[in-house]
């Protein structure tokens, strides 16, 4: 599986940031950077590892929000991502988001950040609809991934909870900036893909945005009435 043995991975044996930074940078794969290049990631300072790779070192090093903040400053991208898995949901702070959303500087690590911890902290719902009305990519980004994840994971929220998210995805969907257009389409159909309610509320959205003066919003409706009529 995906976390099978990995090649030049050593348990590590203490948490802290030097060693888990230690292990990131001896499994580095800078051959692979090219072809993440080309799937639209953000090379800079990048190490190359996968997500399974990150993933063992995340578990190998535990729950810990002193360790999650220390692997942030780093600033190396694997290692935000491996912050996230570490960091503890329920010590998250409303500032600390707003910090780690203005350094999202591509959108691998926008959404493994928003999957990982954001969306199973208790401030995910408003800073979904606040970063969702922010100008810059990548924080506006960060509140549409959180959409999606909520209504990915969060089983036990209501209706009404994502039916309030669509007037945000309406205002979003406009945005012609290719990692924000795709950000609206993933959080509206992945919204649409809960019930048979909020199917029928997204598909209307859909038909709206497709009516729009807007080739963004017009590709987001297509695209989201495309999979979820479906079947």
């Amino acid at each position: 599986n995906d976390e099978a043995t990995l090649v030049g991975f050593e348990p590590i044996m203490t948490t802290t940031a030097a060693e888990v930074l230690a292990q990131l940078k001896r499994l580095a794969h800078p051959e692979n950077l090219p072809g993440m290049a080309r799937f639209g990631i953000n090379p800079a300072g990048r190490l190359g590892l996968s997500v399974p790779e990150m993933r063992r070192i995340a578990r190998q090093a535990g729950r810990d929000h002193r360790l999650a903040l220390e692997l942030w400053t780093s600033g190396i991208p694997e290692a935000r991502i491996v912050a996230a898995m570490v960091d503890e949901p329920e010590r998250v702070t409303p500032a600390q988001m707003d910090r780690w959303v203005r350094d999202f500087d591509s959108w691998d690590v926008c959404d493994q950040v928003c999957a990982s911890l954001f969306d199973k902290t208790p401030h995910a719902w408003v800073k979904a609809r606040a970063w969702a009305g922010r100008k810059q990519e990548y924080v506006r980004r960060g509140g549409f991934a959180l959409m999606a994840c909520l209504a990915w994971h969060n089983k036990a929220a209501p209706d009404s909870a994502f039916l309030r998210f669509l007037p945000s995805i309406r205002r979003g969907a406009t945005d012609e900036r290719n990692f924000v257009k795709k950000a609206v389409s993933w959080a509206l159909r992945t919204i649409g893909k809960r019930n048979a309610r909020l199917r029928a509320a997204a598909l209307r959205e859909a038909r709206a945005l497709r009516k729009l003066d807007s080739k963004a919003a017009r590709w987001i409706g297509s695209d989201a009435e495309r999979e979820l009529s479906k079947g």
